[in-house]
Order: structure tokens, then C-alpha cells, then sequence
């Protein structure tokens, strides 16, 4: 029974996608929106099923489908593990997901492709969840590359525009730079462990494990690879830049690829393979200065930026940062918490910017918006209470996490809490800076649009409100005192993370951290409504401002040192390499062709000819042979 239940929950959205791709043009788009959606529910209901029963008895459900692969000592099997840690992911993966799906049915009703836009929904979901309830790193690694593949599809789906298809290309060659060094880890943990089941690796490195500088190096090369692999699929430096671009999509797909799930499958993957990166501190050390740096470069440019989704996106950049801050400081139970929490205040912000773009029919440049507030209330209110959760503002839901993971670079390592605080205190300037040119003062947009400005319809204003109620008290899973979150994972990690030892301190921090975010606010508020300033075109900002809104040339820099050479040298084998190596083929056949006219000559049909060189060549050989002797 359980069996089944488990492949139901894993093969619903792909039956939704199977549908909607051979029989989704012949249905109303009402079916087929409703079709996708009911199957990524049914997914998210049997999560719950699962949820509950895990909670009730403590036990994790361990389902090996069949044998898959056996070579000499290697062995492994295509198994479903559904854990604390999976069950978690799957909740909010399947939940935020079958919003997003309600959202997509009015926000894409107009397209004429919509069917296919479920589609590729319903098979990013699939690959998801393919990614999260895999019992070894190959099933995951399957789960890894399909969301890659999806999101390709995804971001390029308006593909008559070619900047969404360059978009779409960026994300996926990017990801498959980080994927190459997860695929390297994966070898060298197959020849250490002999499998790659995750519960055969964990007794490996926890009991079996021996510390010999080869193990040693390997481990940590192995860890190194794994963390490369999360850097190109969580958007870390220096593989970063493709999620920006990727907001070209449509919104629900930043929604949910670049909020809720994809972006956090390299959190995933670092917190299930515990066990290996706390062999390794070193590796640790640059897992936390990597995302320290991260959020603080993203946060930075989340500052000028004008494009309303841009902000967002350079948000959730800064915001994995901060997520792997803690992982490399080994509070993976914090990271998972501020994963929870960013989804729910993220997914709220991105679909509530698609609220405002559909309202303003594609407008996304908020130096052409302001004053939305009154004609879209829920619209305002939802977005709101998502970003004085992102800001960190008590009680909302991202003041606890965000709080908790500064606390344990505080304890940890004063420096990296010091750029923490100050990406966090950025964080709350440029989230009242959208909110303020967006929805405060007066309206900046064209007479038309004005004339048409109107709240969203329900099934877009619907998923903002569960969104919002949940970035309000989300916090509440892991609330000092209860800490049910760290309890719940405790059988995931392979050490016991104790609560902070910092005392009183605890309260001065929170109040440090509480205080960065009302500056930042006040900030915001100084600039953007008291002064009423409106950012400047882009041809008139000068000096530092510059760089930070050209986002530091990163791309130029990738451009001049990786494209342009590898663009000059394909155009050197296509234009002279090529044709040489063409003409030399071609010479050998023409050689070829020559030798063979010449010798058709000789076949003319003539039986007295051939009898003449009949003779001829025995006259030849018996000379010869009188000669030599």
C-alpha cells in the first residue's frame, strides 16, 4: 500500500504532464490548467499523508523499486527514502506548487500555448520530487538534471523573443558547468563507498571510515565537487548570473523554479550529504565565505536595480547566500529553516509582482508604476507582509530564521556575522524601495494604463493570501522554546547541533538585527517618499552607482574571458580549420576518383586485348624469372 501510495505521489504530475502534452491542444484551457493543478494537489495530499504518519511513529519509509545497476562490488538499487528531511521539502514543493499551478490558470489564460505551459509545470514538479525522495545520489542526480531541463524550457517558453532564449540557454549551460563537478563527486563517493545509497554512505563515513590522507583528500575532493555542483544549481558565486536573466520567464515560473524549489535543490543536496561536508571543515570554510560573499555582491546590486523581478531575483541570490552561510557553519537545520520561510515570502513576492505586471500589461520597470496601492489593496497588503518578512521585521516569519542564522555566525566567526548584517540591512532597503516606487506616491505610467488599473482576479489574489498568511507566522515551526524544526531533524543529521550558548546576548542581536532592518526601512522611506526621488535613466548614472547597476561587468567579464575566446575559436575551425581539413578529404577522394577513370579504361570488353596482356604479363614474368637467375 504504502508502495503505491509513493508512486502515485511521485507519477500524479507526470500523468498531468503526459496529458496536457497529447490531449492538452484538443480541451479547454480551463481542463487543462485544472488537470495540471489536480495533480500536483494530489501530490501535495499524499505529502500530508506521509507527513503525518512519519511524525506519529518516527520512522521513515524505505521503498526499493528494483535492482538498477550491479557491477562487480558496486550495487544499487532505484529506491524511494521519504524522511524528515524529504517529507519537509516535499510539503513546500508540493504546496507552493499547487498554488502556483492555481495562480498559472488565470495569469496564462491568454496564451495561446497554455497547455503546454502546464505541461512543463507538471514536469518540473515530477523532477522535483524525483530529486527529493531519491534514496541514493544517481536518482537524485536524475531529479537534478530534469529540473535543469525544465527550466530551460520554462524560461525559454515565449520563445519568438530571442533574449528569453538566450535566457533559457544561459541557465542551462550554467547549470551543467556546476552539474559536471556534482557528477565527479558522485564518481569519486561510488569508488570510496561502493554504492551511493545514502544510507550505506552515511554508515561508511560515520563507522566504516578511515582517516588516511588518501580518504582524506578524497573526501574533501569529493565535498568540493558536490558544493560546485550546488553553486551552479543555487546560484552562487561565481556561477550566478543565469538566475537574474531567468526572470525573462513568465512570473509564475520565477515563482516557482527560482523561489521555492529549484534554486534550493543545492540546500537539499548539502544538508542530505551532512555526514560527508562535516568530515571536511575546510571545505566548510568555503562553503560559508562563498555564500557570505554571495549575498552580500547580490545584495549590493538588488540596490539600483529598476526591473521589479530583477530585484526580486538578486533578492533570492542574496538570500541562498545567507542559506549557505549557515551550511558551511554546520547549522543545516538553520539553513532548511530560513528555506522554509524564503519560500513562503518569496513565492508571495514573485506571483505578487505578476499581479502588478498583469495589471499593468507587461510594464515591469517601477520608474513607470507608483501608486498602486489603492486600485490593488490585497495585492499591496500580501506584498507587504512578504517583505517585512524578508526584511526581518518581528514577528514576521523571516525574522526568526534570518535572526537564527546570524546568531550562529556571531557565535561562529564576527566577521562573516558583520557582512551578514550588512546584506541583511540591504535586504530591507532595496525590498521598501519596490514597495515604495511601486505602490506609494503618484502613478508614473501612461494614461491607459492608468485608466485601466484593477486588483487581480481571485485565483491570482488567492494564492497571495495563503502565501502572506504563511510568511506571517511560518516563524512559528521553530520558535525559541519549542525548536521543533531542529527536533524534528535531528535523525537527518549525523551530529547533534545544540541550541546557541549565547545568553543574554541572544536578545541584543535580535535587537541588533531588528534595528539594520528599521534603518534600512527608514532609509528607503527617506529617499524614496519624503524626498520623492525616482532612479535616473540609465544613461545618466555615473561613477560607483554605475558598476553596481551594471552589476559589476561580471557578465562582460564571462563574456570577454570565456564566450568571446570559445566564439573566436568555433569561427576559426568553422571558417579555415574546417574547409583545410575539406580539401584534403576531398584531394584523397579525387586522387581516388582520377585512379579510377584511368582504370575503367582498361576494362573495354575486348577478349583479344585481354588475351594480348594475357600474354603479355607471362612473357613479363618468365623473362623475369630467367633474368634473376
Amino acid at each position: 500500500m504504502e508502495t503505491n501510495l509513493a508512486l502515485l505521489l511521485l507519477l500524479s504530475p507526470f500523468v498531468g504532464f503526459l496529458f496536457n502534452i497529447f490531449f492538452g491542444k484538443k480541451v479547454s484551457k480551463g481542463i487543462s490548467g485544472a488537470i495540471g493543478t489536480l495533480t500536483v494537489v494530489t501530490s501535495f495530499l499524499l505529502s500530508i499523508c506521509f507527513f503525518a504518519q512519519l511524525n506519529q511513529n518516527g520512522k521513515p519509509f524505505e521503498i526499493s523499486l528494483f535492482d538498477w545497476i550491479s557491477v562487480h562490488n558496486f550495487k544499487l538499487d532505484f529506491g524511494i527514502l521519504l524522511d524528515q528531511l524529504s517529507l519537509l521539502w516535499l510539503l513546500f514543493v508540493t504546496g507552493i506548487g499547487s498554488l502556483i499551478h492555481l495562480y498559472s490558470i488565470s495569469y496564462m489564460h491568454d496564451d495561446e500555448n497554455m497547455h503546454k505551459f502546464f505541461a512543463y509545470l507538471n514536469l518540473f514538479v515530477f523532477f522535483m520530487i524525483t530529486l527529493v525522495i531519491g534514496n541514493n545520489l544517481l536518482v537524485m542526480f536524475i531529479g537534478w538534471e530534469g529540473v535543469g531541463l525544465c527550466s530551460y524550457l520554462l524560461i525559454g517558453f515565449w520563445y519568438k523573443n530571442q533574449s528569453y532564449n538566450d535566457a533559457a540557454k544561459k541557465a542551462f549551460i550554467m547549470n551543467r558547468i556546476g552539474d559536471l563537478g556534482f557528477l565527479i563527486g558522485i564518481f569519486i563517493l561510488a569508488s570510496m563507498c561502493g554504492s551511493l545509497d545514502f544510507t550505506t554512505m552515511k554508515t561508511h563515513f560515520l563507522s566504516i571510515y578511515i582517516n588516511t590522507p588518501q580518504n582524506v583528500f578524497l573526501t574533501g575532493l569529493a565535498a568540493l565537487c558536490l558544493f560546485i555542483g550546488a553553486c551552479g544549481k543555487s546560484a552562487q558565486l561565481p556561477l550566478y548570473t543565469w538566475l537574474p536573466d531567468a526572470m525573462a520567464g513568465p512570473t509564475p515560473v520565477s515563482a516557482l523554479i527560482h523561489a521555492a524549489t529549484m534554486v534550493t535543490a543545492g540546500i537539499f543536496m548539502v544538508t542530505r550529504m551532512n555526514f560527508l561536508f562535516d568530515l571536511t571543515p575546510y571545505v566548510q570554510e568555503i562553503i560559508a565565505i562563498v555564500g557570505v560573499a554571495t549575498a552580500l555582491v547580490a545584495a549590493s546590486i538588488g540596490l539600483l536595480q529598476n526591473d521589479i523581478k530583477k530585484v526580486l531575483a538578486y533578492s533570492t541570490v542574496s538570500q541562498l547566500g545567507l542559506m549557505f552561510l549557515a551550511l558551511g557553519l554546520g547549522a543545516y537545520n538553520v539553513a532548511v529553516f530560513h528555506v522554509i520561510t524564503h519560500a513562503f515570502f518569496k513565492a508571495c513576492l514573485f506571483l505578487g509582482s505578476g499581479s502588478v505586471i498583469h495589471a499593468l500589461h507587461g510594464e515591469q520597470d517601477m520608474r513607470n508604476m507608483g501608486g498602486l496601492r489603492k486600485a490593488m489593496p490585497i495585492t499591496f497588503w500580501t506584498m507587504m507582509i512578504s517583505t517585512l518578512a524578508i526584511a526581518g521585521i518581528f514577528p514576521f516569519a523571516g525574522f526568526w530564521s534570518k535572526d537564527e542564522i546570524l546568531m550562529v555566525a556571531f557565535e561562529h566567526n564576527k566577521v562573516l556575522w558583520i557582512v551578514a548584517s550588512i546584506a541583511s540591512i540591504m535586504t530591507a532597503f532595496y525590498m521598501f524601495r519596490l514597495m515604495y516606487l511601486t505602490f506609494f506616491r503618484e502613478f508614473r505610467g501612461t494614461e491607459e494604463q492608468k485608466h485601466h488599473l484593477h486588483e487581480s482576479p481571485s485565483l491570482i489574489t488567492i494564492p497571495l493570501v495563503i502565501l502572506s498568511i504563511l510568511a506571517l507566522v511560518g516563524g512559528a515551526i521553530n520558535l525559541p522554546g519549542s525548536m521543533w524544526l531542529n527536533h524534528f531533524l535531528e535523525p537527518i543529521l549525523s551530529a547533534k547541533h545544540e541550541a546557541h550558548h549565547l545568553g543574554s546576548q541572544e536578545f541584543m542581536l535580535m535587537g541588533i538585527a531588528l534595528a539594520g532592518a528599521v534603518f534600512g526601512i527608514l532609509w528607503a522611506y527617506s529617499k524614496y517618499i519624503k524626498q520623492g526621488f525616482v532612479p535616473k535613466e540609465d544613461a545618466t548614472i555615473t561613477g560607483f552607482p554605475k558598476t553596481i547597476y551594471n552589476k559589476y561587468y561580471v557578465d562582460e567579464f564571462y563574456t570577454f574571458l570565456i564566450v568571446k575566446p570559445l566564439n573566436s575559436l568555433s569561427n576559426f575551425f568553422r571558417t579555415t580549420l574546417e574547409p583545410a581539413l575539406g580539401k584534403v578529404v576531398y584531394g584523397f577522394g579525387t586522387v581516388a576518383n582520377g585512379i579510377g577513370t584511368q582504370g575503367k579504361k582498361l576494362q573495354t570488353g575486348s577478349i583479344g586485348l585481354y588475351l594480348f596482356a594475357f600474354v603479355i604479363g607471362v612473357v613479363a614474368i618468365v623473362s623475369y624469372l630467367f633474368i634473376a637467375q
